[in-house]
């Protein structure tokens, strides 16, 4: 008992006691009832509620769906690219990658309500469809435009009455000069 005195004696005021046998101990394993440890300092069962969290999540949401009604926009200027890349003759790779940039949005506009779904979290909705719309709307246009450049689609009435003879060029070009 005096060595137990003497210990104490030898304590400071910063120490703390964490054995269970005191009266003042309080057990962490509430469900047992046993006290076989002591909680740590400042301990509480209760759980408090993270605003930081779901802040921080809602930011993602709107920052995911931002990115998705972006996304058609931003392929704009790689498929401006790859049309000028792919030329104007007509040979199965051209033709190939213009029909994929016109697939592409047709497959897009096909899925539309499941973005308006993936889009429905989002605080500007309605914003975020349009830009989407748009976008593929665009890249069609484009696929388009190619179709008409590399002469695909029928403009001309010759193009599909046999009897009527094409338009014929008023002047050629060869050089940069006019021939």
């Amino acid at each position: 008992m005096a060595a137990a005195l003497a210990n104490r004696a030898r304590w400071h005021k910063w120490t703390l006691e964490l054995n269970p046998s005191g009266s003042s101990s309080r057990s962490c394993d509430k469900q047992n009832g046993q006290a076989d440890f002591m909680c740590p300092v400042a301990y509480s069962d209760k759980q408090l509620p993270d605003i930081r969290v779901q802040e921080t999540d809602r930011m993602v949401v709107e920052k995911f769906c931002w990115d998705i009604a972006l996304a058609p926009l931003k392929q704009l200027p790689m498929n401006l690219f790859i049309m000028y890349t792919a030329g104007n003759n007509i040979s199965i790779f051209p033709i190939m990658m213009v029909c994929m940039m016109a697939w592409r949005p047709i497959q897009a506009l096909m899925s539309m309500s499941a973005i308006f779904k993936v889009l429905g979290n989002s605080t500007q909705h309605w914003l975020q469809c349009l830009l989407y719309f748009i976008g593929n709307l665009l890249g069609l246009a484009l696929a388009v435009y190619k179709c008409q450049v590399m002469g695909l689609l029928p403009t001309h009435s010759s193009d599909w009455l046999a009897f009527l003879q094409p338009p014929q060029r008023v002047e050629y070009m060869g050089g940069g000069l006019v021939l």
